[in-house]
């Protein structure tokens, strides 16, 4: 059954066979013969996906290009996430909408509160997490030590936000494995800057 093809590189048998210097009837054989793992399509192509291939040619000891690792690196970077926990609906809204233009290609969500955001860090494991520490009702201590301390979020990037100023903040923040601390009021080119560097 094909993998999550949303998520992983996919190369036909004429494809692999040109990585691997080899003649397409050769990468045929090695799939026939169960070397090379590989799926058909419904039009009875052979396809392998990228994981698979760079298996084969580790045991085989041969070069791997290193355009191959490129690509899936550009792959990942693409499909990153970034999930926006902000209780001030405007506030939340502006900061959504100004990382969706900022950084398009990425996938951008929100949520208002601690439960709305457990349910979409459960379902999408997002990879970055810009996180209000002063949600109404909430321990943002709390929920940072959930989302960074424990595996069931995928242990994301965090950048944590507040109005609060005191100088044990960070210190404390640093403690329970935030990234990054941004003080309230934000400063958007701050919130970019940060956001280039993890994205």
């Amino acid at each position: 059954m094909p993998k999550d093809s949303s998520k992983t590189i996919v190369y036909s048998a004429l494809e692999v066979a040109n990585i691997c210097g080899v003649v397409n009837q050769t990468v045929i054989n090695w799939i026939k013969k169960g070397y090379l793992s590989a799926f058909s399509t419904p039009g009875n192509q052979y396809r392998v996906y990228q994981d698979d291939l760079i298996s084969f040619m580790k045991t085989r000891n041969m070069r791997i290009p290193p355009e191959i690792y490129d690509l899936q690196a550009r792959k990942e970077l693409k499909n990153m996430s970034v999930l926006v926990i902000e209780d001030e609906k405007g506030l939340n809204m502006v900061l959504a909408n100004y990382l969706l233009r900022e950084f398009p290609d990425k996938k951008i969500s929100s949520a208002l509160d601690s439960f709305e955001a457990g349910m979409i860090l459960s379902e999408k494991c997002n990879d970055v997490v810009l996180l209000d520490l002063d949600i109404k009702g909430v321990d943002g201590f709390e929920l940072c030590k959930k989302i960074t301390q424990t595996d069931n979020f995928g242990k994301p990037v965090v950048v944590a936000i507040s109005s609060r100023q005191t100088s044990s903040l960070e210190d404390n923040l640093k403690g329970i494995d935030v990234n990054y601390f941004l003080p309230k009021p934000l400063n958007l080119d701050d919130l970019k800057a940060i956001f280039k560097k993890i994205l």
